[in-house]
């Protein structure tokens, strides 16, 4: 199994943490529009979803930033599922598993700021500060963590691991 990086306590805690600022800040908001970044954010969505008070919907977006081997980031991103209703005038809130690179996230920021949302806002459970590629602004940070591949609570190694409780350290083998 995978060394403990985030425990399971900790994981709970921050996300308890997160969902207060979130509805702190959404207090006055209609409706939050929670659009989950697929497959990784599931688990850390669901969690987050279930914590806020405001008054919110989910909405999934699935895209890809990795060539034929999951190890090896092609720097490219892609499309591959889109949300389902228009967030035009809408407060929006990108739920992310983690931001390495932040080619991803810059990407989806970028596509839905041209829909016109009334806001629009990320949050990530993990973040990569020395991995960073690009200045993308991330409003809601659970963890900064080094430079390490991790999985466990939604994240993965060639689909294993997802389901783990907690954040775990692993050595991929290339």
């Amino acid at each position: 199994m995978p060394d403990s990086l985030i425990t399971e306590t900790e994981v709970a805690a921050r996300v308890a943490e997160l969902a207060a600022e979130i509805d702190a800040d959404y207090a006055a908001t209609d409706e939050l529009i929670l659009i989950g970044v697929l497959k990784g954010s599931f688990i850390f969505l669901a969690d987050l979803a279930r914590r806020l008070e405001v008054k919110h919907r989910v909405e999934f977006i699935a895209v890809t930033s990795y060539g034929e081997s999951e190890s090896i980031h092609s720097g490219a991103v892609r499309m591959l599922m889109d949300v389902r209703h228009d967030i035009e005038d809408c407060d929006v809130l990108v739920v992310e598993d983690i931001v390495d690179s932040g080619q991803t996230l810059e990407y989806l920021m970028r596509l839905l700021a041209a829909r016109a949302p009334k806001s629009l806002h990320a949050c990530t459970l993990l973040r990569k500060p020395d991995r960073l590629e690009v200045d993308v602004d991330v409003s809601y940070v659970g963890f900064d963590i080094p430079d390490v591949w991790v999985v466990g609570y939604g994240l993965d190694w060639a689909e294993r691991f997802r389901t783990l409780p907690y954040i775990g350290q692993i050595e991929p083998q290339v």
